[in-house]
């Protein structure tokens, strides 16, 4: 396993970030799409993550109203010192209304719901799971600022949010003087690409980390998915993210072909392996809601792309960049042909 700094802090994090998601019961009405293995498999499969180098778990107060924080809590008991424990606040645990959201109050109630279930005296990095645009950036920073503080939190982190949000809040932090995010948890995967666009290069000339969600777009790019086929799996019971089916097809093609040539090496696989190789990419969350799932996309560690086929997949899942993303490729000559004929979105 590999290492790297999570962003300007000098915190270690793995490649990979094993995401706790699919921990749920059966008797969840989410299990359908999220997952359903029990306590059992979710402790397996951290040991296995474990014993492959990886130190870095997610999870969110909302995945299972909490069960994922707990059922993760149960399965680094005692293990709590080799684990970097990342976990989320914004959607509501119940429906109490001042659950949602990144106010004051929501912050400091939920925080201390998240630790007694994770049965930790400590988050190592809290991160808001999705911009709120009731509350001012500056009562958030405050808030996340005294849990650090507090020495219930150690680093913080934004997820889902857009460029200019990142910007924003790395602004007034640092007016503040309060505690900045290091990093920033979004998704991207070969039929995902637009967080190149404008969330990288701001990640990168800020110097926050990223930790990539949902690398396979859900289990699209596993290959197990034909054309317009998404009648089983997570997929059916909601098509998040949204994919570009006829643009989908031609890259699971060109997957298949590439892992070919490595051994027989899964879709999955060779999809995780090139995200790997991406600038500005810190580490990749990878989910698996069983344990086989989840040793194949731990082979793609050890999976080198040649440049030929990092050309490959990059030219057949190029995507449009919208304006003004495109003004200094043009102004360089560069020939959008390639890119211009997979320019269709999921709205067309």
């Amino acid at each position: 396993m590999d290492y790297l700094p999570l962003g300007n802090t000098g915190l270690y994090v793995s490649r990979f970030c094993f995401g706790a998601m699919t921990f749920g019961e059966s008797s969840q009405k989410e299990a359908a799409w999220i997952g359903n293995e029990g306590q059992d498999a979710a402790s397996r499969m951290v040991a296995t993550c474990l014993d492959a180098g990886i130190n870095f778990f997610d999870t969110s107060n909302a995945y299972g109203h909490g069960t994922s924080e707990r059922m993760l809590g149960k399965a680094l008991a005692g293990k709590r010192e080799d684990a970097i424990i990342a976990t989320k606040v914004y959607f509501p645990s119940s429906g109490d209304v001042n659950r949602l959201g990144a106010s004051r109050f929501s912050i400091m109630r939920e925080v201390e719901g998240s630790l007694e279930r994770l049965g930790t005296d400590r988050i190592d990095l809290y991160q808001l799971h999705q911009w709120d645009a009731s509350t001012p950036i500056e009562e958030t920073l405050r808030a996340l600022d005294d849990c650090v503080r507090q020495g219930k939190v150690r680093y913080i982190g934004l997820a889902n949010a857009a460029a200019w949000q990142v910007a924003k809040a790395d602004g007034v932090a640092r007016l503040l003087g309060t505690e900045r995010f290091c990093s920033v948890q979004a998704y991207y995967s070969l039929v995902g690409r637009e967080l190149e666009w404008d969330i990288i290069p701001a990640t990168k000339d800020l110097g926050l980390g990223t930790m990539i969600w949902s690398p396979l777009a859900a289990g699209y790019l596993s290959g197990k998915y034909t054309g317009d086929n998404t009648s089983k799996g997570r997929r059916s019971a909601m098509e998040f993210p949204p994919v570009d089916l006829e643009q989908g097809a031609e890259i699971i093609a060109v997957l298949r072909e590439i892992g070919e040539a490595h051994e027989g090496a899964s879709p999955s696989r060779v999809a995780i392996s090139w995200l790997l190789h991406q600038d500005g990419v810190t580490s990749v969350i990878i989910g698996a809601r069983n344990q086989e799932q989840l040793e194949d996309n731990l082979e793609a560690i050890d999976l080198n792309l040649t440049d030929d086929e990092l050309k490959r997949l990059n030219k057949v899942s190029a995507r449009f960049p919208v304006y003004p993303g495109w003004m200094p490729s043009m102004q360089r000559g560069q020939d959008f042909g390639a890119a211009l004929e997979h320019s269709k979105t999921v709205m067309s």
